[in-house]
């Protein structure tokens, strides 16, 4: 075998090594100079950042775009704006594609398209994560309807993906007009605080249709997203940490829909009680308390990875692990509106309980909630229909499902709260649970009101009332002696049980009727 490269294979060899270089300059360095002074890594820096050492593998490197109108035909960059491949997290395979802002701004065209379509094609084959690094001004405006036609054709393959691989989006720069889309599909949205944007329409048009004068930040920045809109599922400090946190995040979902989430080594010890959950709860069952004690108190040391954090702030939804094995966790927060359910706080569980069904992670859900939110806002804009999105993604759901009620459980939130009613496999109450159609008082008020009204004593005669109307349905007997609940448990046992309860079902198996899909009303 010749150990001497031929004169002609060698200069293809560098035209090789040349056009290599040239495509991981992208923009150049006058434009890698300027994303860094933004404070912003460059597309390859970030795919350095997330991928374990030396497996990244590109695919389209040398791909250019095909445009010939506004002088585009002269300006050419070898990728074309998005470095697309796959690699490896943890030692676990991943799809992804980043947008590169140095390359026409990060803008959509045809060929950025189909590249970003090829790398969601194969993690659909090969059944494992795709994660958008986003960073892009939108379409081309150039290319016109071609451009256009790239976003729907991955929209399309969002669709498609939905439930058969997690998708991940992290915003890391502007992201506007069709552009949102793709990461509204997927199953979670992670923005960067400062450099992350996200809207339909930017500040200027906003102000040319309506009139009204916003910033970047106060329209579409992490803050507005992660706190008003809820678009943002978890916030960073910058890019850094948002990769970081973006690597956590992967570690508690599964490759696809048909593996059963990642499990980490876990010595059983001989003692699980948790004290400190048997103080928790207050003398007066109006005070609050804070619903993420009772998630420390129940999960493995520092395994709480919350989601949404701060939108919806009266429900609590994130990842965990039990005995090392990864689960969801939904629970009402006393600490916020008294943990009531609203517009926001059902459509924010809804949807997480959905992704935890759609791949295999089981759900322990913490209930101390007095009822769904009343008042004209909250029918106006229906509280209704969204109440009962939540209501359906329980209902609908099929892994492993346990419920620890550990104060109120108030009328049909009652229900809606994971009940044994609507397919929860354990239910357990702890001995200051309340368990009925409504609070003492209002209950008493009602059913004795003419006792009350002819009462010499009116306030003695409600009292006393109250008091008969607590003693007897205020606590979670009645709701025991019917089976309702599976089992009255001391707080600090809490984890132990929940422990065994994930452990017995762990095969689950349940059959739906055949259908195409359910309706939920969206």
């Amino acid at each position: 075998m010749a150990d001497k490269i031929s004169d002609s294979l060698k200069a293809k060899l560098e035209k090789l090594q040349e056009k290599n270089t040239m495509a991981e300059k992208g923009g150049g360095e006058k434009r890698i100079e300027s994303q860094h002074k933004k404070g912003k890594l460059t597309a390859r820096e970030r795919i350095e950042l997330l991928l374990d050492k030396g497996t990244f593998q590109e695919t389209g490197k040398l791909v250019t775009h095909r445009s010939h109108e506004f002088g585009l035909e002269k300006q050419k960059f070898l990728g074309d704006g998005v470095v697309t491949g796959y690699g490896r997290v943890n030692g676990r395979l991943v799809y992804l594609f980043s947008q590169d802002f140095t390359v026409f701004g990060g803008s959509l065209s045809e060929s950025h398209a189909e590249k970003i379509v090829r790398v969601m094609d194969l993690a659909m084959k090969n059944g494992a994560p795709v994660i958008g690094l986003n960073d892009s001004g939108g379409a081309r405006i150039q290319e016109g309807v071609v451009s256009l036609g790239g976003y729907a054709d991955i929209f399309y393959r969002n669709t498609v993906a939905s439930g058969l691989i997690p998708q991940i989006s992290a915003i890391l720069g502007p992201c506007a007009g069709g552009a949102v889309y793709s990461p509204a599909i997927t199953d979670f949205i992670m923005m960067a605080e400062s450099s992350s944007y996200m809207f339909v329409t930017g500040p200027n048009v906003v102000k040319t249709v309506t009139g009204e004068e916003v910033s970047f930040e106060d329209l579409g920045g992490a803050s507005s997203h992660s706190v008003k809109s809820g678009v943002a599922h978890v916030t960073s400090a910058n890019e850094v940490k948002l990769i970081q946190d973006l690597k956590q995040l992967l570690s508690y979902l599964p490759q696809n829909c048909d593996e059963d989430p990642p499990s980490v080594p876990y010595e059983s010890k001989s003692e699980e009680v948790r004290p400190q959950l048997d103080g928790i709860i207050p003398e007066s069952s109006n005070q609050p308390y804070d619903m993420k004690e009772v998630v420390e108190g129940i999960l493995d040391e520092d395994s709480f990875f919350e989601i949404h954090k701060d939108f919806a702030e009266n429900i609590i939804v994130g990842f965990g692990r039990l005995a090392g094995r990864s689960i969801g966790i939904i629970g009402n927060q006393p600490a916020v509106l008294a943990g009531v359910l609203d517009i926001n706080s059902s459509k924010k569980a809804g949807r997480f309980v959905r992704f935890c069904d759609s791949f295999n992670i089981p759900m322990l859900v913490l209930v101390d909630v007095p009822g769904f939110l009343p008042g004209t806002d909250q029918e106006w804009n229906g509280i209704i229909t969204n109440g009962a999105k939540l209501l359906y993604a329980f209902s609908e759901a099929t892994v492993p499902r346990i419920t620890v009620i550990t104060r109120k459980a108030y009328g049909g939130a009652y229900d809606v709260m994971n009940s044994k009613h609507i397919g929860a496999d354990m239910n357990f109450a702890w001995p200051s649970a309340e368990i009925a159609v409504m609070g003492a008082k209002g209950a008493a008020e009602i059913i004795f009101r003419k006792e009350i009204s002819e009462a010499k004593d009116k306030g003695a005669m409600l009292d006393e009332k109250v008091k008969d109307y607590e003693e007897k349905f205020a606590n979670p007997y009645r709701a025991a002696e019917r089976g309702f609940i599976d089992e009255v448990i001391v707080p600090s046992n809490t984890r132990i049980k929940c422990i065994k309860a994930f452990d017995m079902a762990e095969n689950k198996a349940v059959q739906h009727p055949k259908k195409k899909h359910g309706n939920i009303p969206l």
